[in-house]
């Protein structure tokens, strides 16, 4: 079974839906027995930091996700707050990837909206993309490079497009809104 965190951040029924298109089964909760004893977890977001840390907090989530053995996704929110510190709201995420979240410098194209592509691509969710593929952003806050980065973008300056460490792997792009190759990143982290 493939669970989506359910917590005040956006974009569920997008990643449910996404879910459906691929015949996987799932289901949205917070309950934390159901969470232990998934397959597969999707951590999705939309929204803003601060006030989605504290909803994780007090839900005991923050703590529950770092310790989860099961491969897990975070999806854009999702992936910042698996970082270390985010600039929006000086929030402190779960520290899952020891990296900074940090503010795009201020240019009038900011947020990142739209299709872009990725490129340096060292990640097994990739399996049977080509590489230089287009996916779908929606941020203003992005994960610098690391030793985590599997995936990068350039969009006034390069960053982390996708994070991976242990069984915990992130996306800064909607693979559920990026057409095929989203599906395929999709089913590839149902496969592992």
């Amino acid at each position: 079974m493939i669970v989506i965190i359910k917590y005040n951040g956006g974009n569920v029924s997008s990643v449910q839906n996404a879910l459906n298109r691929l015949e996987a089964v799932s289901v949205v909760t917070d309950d934390f027995d159901t969470i232990r004893n998934a397959d597969k977890v999707i951590f999705p977001g939309v929204g803003e930091a601060s006030s989605t840390m504290k909803n994780l907090k007090e839900k005991g989530l923050d703590l529950l996700i770092p310790s989860l053995r099961q491969p897990v996704l975070g999806i854009c929110l999702g992936m910042q707050l698996m970082c270390g510190s985010n600039e929006e709201g000086n929030t402190e995420g779960m520290g899952i990837f020891d990296i900074r979240v940090k503010k795009f410098p201020p240019k009038d194209i900011v947020p990142h909206t739209g299709w872009n592509t990725v490129s340096e691509v060292k990640s097994n969710l990739f399996s049977g993309s080509e590489e230089n593929n287009d996916v779908y952003f929606v941020h203003s806050y992005y994960c610098e490079l690391s030793e985590f980065t599997t995936s990068v973008c350039d969009y006034i300056l390069p960053f982390s497009a996708s994070l991976q460490k242990d069984n915990f792997y992130a996306m800064q792009f909607h693979p559920e809104k990026s057409g095929t190759v989203g599906s395929r990143l999709l089913e590839n982290f149902l496969k592992l």
